[in-house]
């Protein structure tokens, strides 16, 4: 199988236990993550060939981020070291009508000195054959955008599929650069578009909603402006409150609307990842699936990524397809 690339920042989390705010608490736990590789890690799970590319602290935390994505398979052999530190993030997990909260400390990170003198893509593509980006890395630092745009402009070059998830994020994209031209010129380098009518209304200039019909009208004009955009997808999600939601995905594949069910998650034991999650199950759906299938695979996955704790979704193939399947009962496997 052609290698799966994913290329972004590698983030430390630290959270209390539970659902206790820092205030409440003098202990914390730590797990590692980051977007895209979270995806990464997660179609590994799958049985995927996937290679991570980033930029990491060159200390003991560092070396300890390397040994959990080596834990996983990932091909880390285009991962390079900085004086930098890791990125960190804060989160206190929220309960029915009380939100999660986060807080960012990721300026000057590792992965924001990074440039692109510093990743061989020639050699860190030779294999590939499906790019997967997010709007997350261009928005962190010049340097973490002209990489990635060089990685881009290879692949496609190549011939590779790249699926994008131009996930925009106003509190970041404070170097400069203008977040609307930076994610069209990305996306004029894609094929598959995964993302909601927030992120098409910010790439079209729109103001569309949410409805099926605008979906489709949405994505007629992102297929119309990025030539390159095969398929487009969206993760619909409902929420309930912070413990309860509903989630279902839907596409336009430039003939034809299709829409999968809902699944409902009554409890939800951490959201963290839970797009990623989503991305990771469709780009292996794809691979694997039709594209009615790919969405029922990546809403299960998606669902499944609820009920465990940390970034990443540590679930694997049959345990999405008999969720697929409809067994939702949660009843002991013997």
């Amino acid at each position: 199988m052609s290698q799966i690339i994913t290329f972004g920042e590698v983030l430390m989390r630290i959270s209390p236990r539970g659902n206790r705010k820092f205030i409440q608490s003098n202990t914390v736990e730590f797990y590692f993550g980051g977007t895209e590789l979270n995806v990464g890690i997660s179609i590994a799970n799958f049985g995927g060939n996937v290679k991570h590319i980033t930029c990491i602290s060159d200390d003991f935390i560092g070396n300890t981020a390397m040994a959990y994505l080596n834990k996983f398979d990932l091909d880390t052999t285009a991962i390079v070291r900085s004086n930098r530190p890791l990125g960190v993030y804060f989160l206190e997990v929220g309960a029915v009508m009380r939100p999660s909260s986060i807080s960012y400390n990721r300026s000057h990170s590792a992965f924001s000195e990074i440039k692109p003198s510093m990743v061989d893509w020639e050699k860190s593509l030779a294999d590939g054959g499906w790019f997967h980006w997010t709007g997350i890395t261009p928005a962190l630092s010049q340097g973490s955008y002209d990489t990635l745009k060089e990685g881009l402009k290879l692949a496609r070059k190549k011939g590779m599929q790249v699926s994008a998830d131009p996930t925009y994020r106003s509190g970041l994209w404070q170097y400069g650069v203008d977040a609307k031209e930076a994610l069209t010129e990305l996306l004029h380098c894609s094929t598959i578009f995964i993302g909601g009518i927030n992120e098409m209304n910010e790439v079209l200039g729109t103001n569309f909603g949410y409805s099926n019909d605008e979906f489709v009208e949405a994505s007629k004009l992102i297929m119309d402006k990025f030539p390159t955009i095969e398929k487009v997808f969206d993760k619909i999600r409902t929420s309930i409150n912070s413990s309860w939601h509903k989630i279902r995905a839907r596409m336009w594949n430039g003939s034809e609307f299709r829409e999968t069910q809902d699944f409902d998650i009554t409890h939800i034991v951490d959201r963290i990842g839970t797009g990623d999650a989503f991305a990771a199950g469709l780009i292996y759906g794809l691979l694997n699936y039709d594209d009615t299938k790919s969405m029922e695979f990546a809403s299960a996955a998606c669902a499944l990524k609820h009920t465990y704790v940390g970034d990443v979704n540590y679930t694997t193939i049959d345990e999405v397809l008999r969720i697929v399947d409809g067994n939702v009962t949660g009843r002991f496997n013997r």
